[in-house]
């Protein structure tokens, strides 16, 4: 079942497993593009695997069209500050919510992935996912600082948008701060190479072996 609701005042897409619950959470978080049916997707996907995922609107209603490279960075302006705020009010909201068993993880997405370890810095998530998170290095020092949970870090060698060197930073960060991680980089695949509504970017083999290692690390620390 998926319907449009909203949890901790925030508006969302919500899918809810067919088994009967609770269930632990997956909080999944967009990409800069906004909530489309790609995100919508991903939470379809969490879902079937036996978790209440919730996929955030964190730009409140509004969308840039795929491509559109100016709307979403102004989308990023505009909403992105308060974006992790509203993800702490999700975790507490779904920690009181009689569908959620009281775990939860999140998984995100560019923008998201980002995200996804902002919400770990804040709330004791029992698993962090991260893709290709955009930006994450301006948040080292708070990661270094606060995060506990065990995080599932995947990128591809071709991203232009995170710069050289980024990742095998967060990687050694990670085994510095000693929380259990895995960080995967997937050759000849560039930035959203998970998005397979877009075959521009979508790279089918390193996005399936992605999907695997994800489900692989939410069962073992939600399940």
């Amino acid at each position: 079942m998926h319907n449009m609701t909203s949890i901790g005042a925030a508006p969302g897409y919500l899918a809810q497993p067919s088994t009967p619950g609770p269930w632990p959470a997956v909080i999944v978080i967009q990409e800069w593009w906004g909530l489309d049916a790609q995100t919508k997707s991903i939470a379809d996907r969490f879902a079937a695997e036996g978790y209440l995922a919730f996929a955030p609107d964190l730009y409140h209603g509004e969308i840039a069209a795929l491509g559109d490279g100016d709307k979403a960075s102004a989308l990023v302006q505009k909403y992105g500050p308060g974006a992790p705020d509203e993800l702490e009010n999700i975790y507490d909201a779904l920690k009181t919510d009689a569908r959620c068993n009281g775990k939860i993880g999140s998984v995100g997405f560019c923008f998201g992935g980002r995200m996804s370890l902002s919400l770990g810095i804040r709330r004791p998530l029992e698993a962090v996912c991260t893709f290709y998170g955009g930006g994450m290095q301006v948040i080292f020092d708070q990661l270094r600082a606060n995060l506990k949970s065990p995080v599932l870090g995947l990128f591809g060698d071709a991203d232009q948008s995170i710069p050289v060197g980024t990742v095998e930073q967060f990687a050694g960060l990670l085994e510095e701060i000693g929380v259990d991680h895995e960080v995967i980089v997937y050759p000849n695949s560039g930035h959203a190479f998970f998005r397979d509504s877009d075959p521009s970017v979508y790279k089918a083999e390193a996005s399936n072996d992605a999907w695997e290692r994800a489900k692989k690390f939410f069962a073992r620390y939600l399940k």
